[in-house]
C-alpha cells in the first residue's frame, strides 16, 4: 500500500515539473546546509550557526549572496561544499530551464523558441540525453579553460604555490561561469582591480554563463560551420534578441558607472583612466547577476546603485546561470511599449511578430518580479534602520541572484536574513518556473465574454 502511494506521489510530482523543480532545489539547499554545519566544514576558531549555513547554502546554490567570508570562514572541506553547491546549482538550473523549455515546445509546438533552436535546428524528447551532455560538456570546457588560465596567472603573476594557484583558479572559474560571485578573499576581487588579465577573463566567462544555453549552442554552431553556415542556419529570434539587448545594456551600464563614479574617491576616483574604464565595464558586466566586485559597492553614488538595481532586476539570458526577469522579457516589454506608442496593433521585433501569449507572460513575470522585490524591501525596512536605497539594493540583488551588497546583509536580524534567503530562492526559480507553468497550463476556452474597454491612464 505504501509503495503504491509512493509511486502515485512520484507520478503526480512528475506531472508538475515546476513543483518538482522547487522541491528539488529546496532539498538540495537543505542538504548543503547540513554539510556546512559539520565541524569539518568550518575553519579553526570559527563557528557556524544554522542560519549562516542555510544562508550560505542558498546563496551558493542560487548564485546569490553570502554573509561570511568564503576563504576565511570555511575550511578546505567547507569550500569544497560551497563550490559543489555552486556547480550543481548552476548546472541544475540550466538543465531545468532547458528541459522545461523542451517540454513547453513539445506541448505547444511553435509557441516558444527557447530551447528548440539548437545544434540540429530542433529538439524533441528523444534528444534530451544529447541536450544534457551538451550542457555538461559546454560547462566543463569553459570552466576548464578559465581555470587553466587563472591558475597560470596566479602561479606566475602572483607567485602562489602550485596547489594554491590551482585551488584559486578552479574556484573562481566555477564561480564565474555559474554567476555565483563567491570569492576566496574577503574583499572579493578588489585586490585585482588593477589587473585586467584577471578581471577581463572572469567578466567574459560570467557573460557566457549569463547568455543562456540556447544562445551558447547557436554561437558554438557558428564556430563549427563558419559565417556561411550561420547564414544558412539563421539565428533564432531568441538569440538575436538576447545578444542585442545584452550588448546594449552592457554599454549603457558601463557608461553610467564610469560617468557617475569617475571622481568618486571611494570607487573609481583614485584610478587612472584605463583602470576606470576597465572597472566600470566590470561593474556593468557583474551587475547582470555575476556578483563579483572590484570596488566598494557601499561607497557608490546612490544614482549608480539605482542604475545597478535596474541591471540586476533585468538579469541575464533565459535558460542560463543568471537571474532576474531576463533580457528577453525586458526586450519584449520594450517592443510592446514602442508598438503601442506608434499605434500598432501587432508587436514586431527583428522581422518577427511576438505572439500575444508571450506578451502576457513577459508582463506577468515582470510584474511579479516587481511585487517580490517591493514586498522584500518593505519587509526589510521594518526590520532595520538602514537607508532605504541600501535595503532596496539588497532586495534586488537577492531577487536577481546577483550577490552584490552594500555591506548591510551581515548586520540584518535573523528575520531579515531569512527574508533575503526567501528572495534568493524565489529569484532563482521564480521566472523560469512561472513562465513554463503559464505556458503548460494554457487552455483555450470555448466561449468569450462581452468586450468592454476600461479607462487607461
Amino acid at each position: 500500500m505504501a509503495a503504491g502511494a509512493t509511486r502515485a506521489w512520484w507520478s503526480r510530482l512528475a506531472a508538475q515539473p515546476t513543483r518538482a523543480a522547487v522541491l528539488a532545489l529546496a532539498l538540495f539547499i537543505v542538504l548543503g546546509a547540513a554539510l556546512l554545519m559539520l565541524p569539518a566544514a568550518t575553519a579553526p576558531g570559527r563557528s557556524t550557526t544554522v542560519l549562516t549555513a542555510l544562508f550560505t547554502s542558498t546563496g551558493a546554490a542560487s548564485g546569490g549572496m553570502a554573509i561570511v567570508g568564503t576563504g576565511s570562514h570555511w575550511s578546505a572541506f567547507g569550500e569544497g561544499v560551497v563550490i559543489a553547491l555552486i556547480q550543481i546549482g548552476g548546472f541544475g538550473i540550466m538543465t531545468l530551464a532547458s528541459l522545461l523549455g523542451l517540454l513547453v515546445a513539445g506541448r505547444l509546438r511553435l509557441t516558444t523558441q527557447l530551447s528548440t533552436q539548437a545544434e540540429t535546428g530542433s529538439f524533441g524528447v528523444a534528444d534530451i540525453r544529447r541536450l544534457l551532455l551538451g550542457i555538461a560538456s559546454t560547462t566543463l570546457v569553459i570552466e576548464f579553460a578559465l581555470a587553466a588560465y587563472l591558475t597560470t596567472r596566479f602561479r606566475f603573476g602572483y607567485g602562489e604555490a602550485p596547489g594554491e594557484a590551482v585551488h584559486h583558479g578552479v574556484f573562481y572559474a566555477i564561480s564565474a561561469f555559474n554567476n555565483a560571485g563567491f570569492g576566496l578573499r574577503d574583499d572579493n576581487l578588489v585586490g585585482y582591480a588593477h589587473d585586467g588579465w584577471i578581471i577581463v577573463p572572469i567578466a567574459v566567462v560570467c557573460l557566457l554563463g549569463a547568455l543562456g544555453f540556447p544562445v551558447l549552442l547557436e554561437l558554438l554552431r557558428v564556430g563549427r560551420t563558419g559565417v556561411r553556415g550561420a547564414v544558412r542556419h539563421r539565428w533564432s529570434l531568441h538569440t538575436r534578441l538576447t545578444l542585442a539587448t545584452y550588448a546594449a545594456l552592457l554599454v549603457v551600464g558601463t557608461l553610467l558607472t564610469c560617468v557617475l563614479e569617475w571622481n568618486n574617491p571611494g570607487t573609481l576616483g583614485p584610478m587612472d583612466s584605463g583602470d576606470k574604464l576597465l572597472n566600470g565595464f566590470f561593474a556593468a558586466a557583474s551587475a547582470r547577476t555575476a556578483g563579483f566586485n572590484t570596488v566598494d559597492t557601499g561607497a557608490m553614488h546612490p544614482a549608480t546603485l539605482l542604475g545597478i538595481c535596474v541591471l540586476m532586476f533585468i538579469g541575464g539570458g533565459s535558460a542560463g546561470t543568471a537571474g532576474g526577469i531576463k533580457v528577453t522579457t525586458f526586450a519584449v516589454l520594450g517592443a510592446a511599449i514602442l508598438a503601442e506608442i506608434r499605434g500598432r496593433t501587432a508587436v514586431d521585433v527583428m522581422g518577427r511578430r511576438i505572439p500575444e501569449a508571450a506578451l502576457r507572460q513577459a508582463l506577468t513575470v515582470a510584474l511579479l518580479g516587481v511585487a517580490l522585490v517591493m514586498s522584500g524591501t518593505l519587509a526589510l525596512l521594518t526590520m532595520t534602520a538602514e537607508p532605504a536605497e541600501a535595503v532596496l539594493f539588497e532586495s534586488v540583488s537577492a531577487f536577481g541572484t546577483v550577490g552584490l551588497s552594500t555591506g548591510i546583509t551581515g548586520d540584518l536580524s535573523a528575520a531579515g536574513q531569512l527574508t533575503v534567503i526567501a528572495l534568493m530562492f524565489a529569484g532563482r526559480l521564480g521566472p523560469i518556473t512561472l513562465a513554463s507553468a503559464l505556458a503548460l497550463r494554457a487552455r483555450d476556452r470555448r466561449y468569450t465574454l462581452p468586450e468592454e474597454r476600461p479607462v487607461i491612464g
